[in-house]
């Protein structure tokens, strides 16, 4: 569609149902979605200007127009609500996409480049789109990785200008990068692919991007999570074709809400200490003969505990331990959001988060003494449960909350369900210890806010057509 186009579609009533089905109905945030969206627009215009382009794939823009056949595209970032640390290792994970989201604003052409400006991390660069993509830095490492993951697997790959807007926290484990990696590559499947890739290799070409031009060994879950939309189970039992099951479950219509804490570290540096996670666990795997821990059961692995922890170290067979105990956890959680059991559910992610505390150890950085964000927020979270009774009581009495860490871990966020009554008050608790007075409830990291309620987002990349009855016709993944 032209730009013209563009902003009177965003413009209009109609569109109104896009931006619901993202980002909550209410009609503040629909409005503020709506202005954020024609700022990228107008950034466009003032960026790379009205100049037609090429608009091949595009069979909703109007040539008529001297403007640019633009198109625009959302990825959301994701939350992962179980297995933690479990998909490097074939495992087993529980996951939801959620409102917080990376948005783009591109057109295609003729030049056999990409040209990217990002506001929110204030990069503007071209690169050419050749036979061997070099490695670079920052997101353009990242783009250049996932053109190359396309001439891999045979896929199309074209040129495309395009404005840039995050507002997945970064650093934080909500994956910036994931929510990045997905969109471009649903803008290349849409521009160049006819959306016909289907969202596992997709996916598996983001992760190609991350491992092998980002050096980050991350496994396969931020992408699917990022990709399969709303609330998912994900088995990587084989990675090259992960199972995906969607769960259709609502947190608030059982009164409860995600909510998101960003302890105030950052993922970054940190890639050695998520590189011992996998590289121990594996070590425990090799000592069994087998190359992950998928299969190995706690009786096998105690019956050898005293060769185990000679060989591979004490810390690895307690990582291997929260593995085999986490993975069986997922499927434990599963059942229970299937059955509507939300006690039993409240029940497991305060284990996983326990277990991710204390067998895996990705609370802290090794060695941290005077940072130790997560393990601050975390006891100033359990503190707030224990002042409102919603941990239980003496005599056995269910919590009715839970809290636990999140992602990566080691930096970044943590992760709490509370009852919707409970939300407010314990967005100014944490908010007044972390040392930003006032209960203001800004959902842009640009407002500095720690504390983010999230939405569940029920789908995974998404694109804004002009013609909006019949967004469901031509998914962008």
């Amino acid at each position: 569609m032209t730009i013209t186009t563009a902003l009177r579609t965003l413009d209009s009533e109609a569109a109104d149902g896009y931006f619901s089905e993202l980002y909550g109905a209410e009609k503040g945030v629909i409005a503020e979605q709506k202005k954020r969206y024609t700022a990228l627009v107008e950034q466009f215009r003032r960026r790379f200007g009205d100049t037609r382009g090429d608009t091949r794939g595009d069979t909703r823009s109007d040539t008529r127009s001297g403007s640019a056949g633009i198109r625009i595209f959302s990825s959301p970032g994701r939350s992962e609500i179980g297995g933690n640390h479990t998909d490097h290792n074939h495992g087993k994970a529980l996951t939801a996409s959620v409102h917080l989201d990376t948005l783009g604003v591109v057109a295609a052409c003729e030049e056999s480049r990409i040209s990217l400006c990002d506001s929110t991390y204030h990069e503007d660069y071209a690169i050419a789109i050749t036979e061997h993509p070099e490695h670079g830095t920052g997101s353009s490492a990242l783009v250049r990785g996932i053109v190359a993951g396309f001439k891999n697997a045979g896929f199309a790959t074209g040129g495309f200008k395009g404005c840039f807007e995050s507002r997945v926290l970064p650093g934080s484990g909500i994956s910036s990068s994931a929510a990045f990696e997905m969109l471009i590559c649903g803008i290349l499947n849409a521009l160049y692919n006819n959306g016909a890739i289907p969202m596992e290799k997709l996916a598996a070409i983001g992760r190609y991007a991350e491992n092998v031009f980002w050096g980050k060994a991350s496994g396969l879950l931020d992408q699917m999570a990022c990709a399969a939309g709303g609330v998912a189970a994900l088995d990587f039992e084989d990675p090259a074709a992960p199972a995906l099951e969607r769960i259709p479950f609502d947190f608030e219509s059982h009164g409860y809400r995600l909510v998101i804490v960003n302890t105030g570290g950052s993922h970054a540096n940190l890639s050695p200490e998520y590189s011992a996670i996998p590289a121990e666990m594996k070590s425990v795997a090799s000592f069994f003969g087998k190359e992950v821990l998928r299969g190995l059961t706690v009786e096998e692995l105690t019956r050898r505990l005293p060769a185990l922890r000679q060989t591979c170290g004490d810390r690895a067979v307690l990582r291997a331990l929260h593995f085999i105990e986490e993975n069986n956890r997922v499927e434990e959680e599963i059942k229970a959001l299937k059955e509507n059991d939300f006690a039993a559910f409240l029940r497991l992610a305060q284990e996983s988060g326990d277990s991710s505390y204390r067998w895996l150890q990705n609370a802290a950085a090794s060695g941290a003494i005077q940072e130790q964000n997560i393990p601050i927020c975390l006891a100033m979270t359990e503190l707030f449960f224990h002042l409102h009774g919603l941990d239980g009581d003496a005599r056995g009495g269910a919590a009715r909350a839970a809290c636990r860490l999140h992602g990566g871990g080691f930096a970044g966020v943590i992760q709490a369900f509370l009852p919707l009554e409970y939300v407010d008050e314990y967005r100014v608790w944490m908010r007044t210890l972390l040392g930003f007075p006032g209960g203001g409830a800004g959902q842009n990291p640009a407002d500095h806010d720690p504390v983010f309620v999230m939405s569940i987002r029920p789908c995974g990349v998404r694109e804004l057509h002009a013609q909006l009855p019949h967004q469901a016709d031509a998914p962008a993944q």
